[in-house]
């Protein structure tokens, strides 16, 4: 088991790979961690829109947050997921999502976890639904606009999910409206669209209705 250190020093290096490989060489180039968090300080910053859903991990000492239930109390207005966690005081536009995540049961086609962006309320964001077997409500980008969710691609890809850890990364940029998933390979994204529906807006992890374990936040910004 790696250390808590170990760990999110291995997120930073994915990140800067990653970057590396987009063609970001020189010093000026380089990202600017905006957020980053590793669990061994709590839970201070993140709001849950279900707190009793979730809850800290220890592994020999490395701490992470789990989803502990697939019912969530939360109720959204809308269809769309049920387990939402949000960095708190943070809203960006262009960035950088990446994490480490471990799926904790097998749940079939619809194995998934989430990442929120562009987070305005409970009416207006968009998430990726990284889901093991892709269809109209499963293994896409998503909007939520006032309405139930709607799938933005057309992704044909099985996501590989297993009970290991993973590399999950989300890039955006709100200039051009693009919009990319990485899944552990990082040099080609899994699903990418280009939407400018919303502009900046909250950063938050989850499921639709899901178990997952997370790790190792980074946000960065260009």
């Amino acid at each position: 088991m790696k250390s808590p250190a170990m760990c999110f020093a291995a997120s930073l290096t994915i990140v800067g790979l990653a970057f590396t490989a987009l063609g970001s060489s020189s010093v000026a180039d380089e990202p600017k961690v905006v957020f980053s968090e590793d669990f061994e300080s709590g839970l201070d910053r993140w709001q849950f829109l279900d707190p009793k859903t979730w809850r800290m991990t220890d592994h020999d000492g490395n701490h992470g947050i789990e989803i502990t239930a697939r019912e969530s109390e939360y109720k959204p207005p809308v269809r769309s997921p049920g387990h939402v966690a949000l960095v708190k005081d943070l809203q960006v536009g262009t960035c950088d999502i990446t994490f480490r995540v471990r799926s904790t049961k097998d749940t079939g086609n619809h194995r998934d976890c989430c990442v929120f962006f562009g987070y305005q309320d409970d009416q207006h964001f968009y998430y990726v639904h990284v889901g093991a077997k892709p269809d109209p409500h499963s293994g896409q980008i998503m909007i939520v606009k006032e309405a139930p969710r709607l799938a933005l691609t057309n992704n044909e890809k099985l996501v590989p999910w297993d009970d290991d850890w993973h590399t999950v990364r989300v890039t955006r940029n709100i200039e051009n409206g693009e919009i990319k998933l990485f899944f552990d390979d990082m040099s080609k994204p899994h699903m990418e669209v280009t939407d400018t529906t919303f502009g900046a807006g909250r950063i938050g992890i989850g499921s639709f209705d899901d178990l997952n374990e997370f790790d190792d936040i980074v946000i960065t910004t260009p």
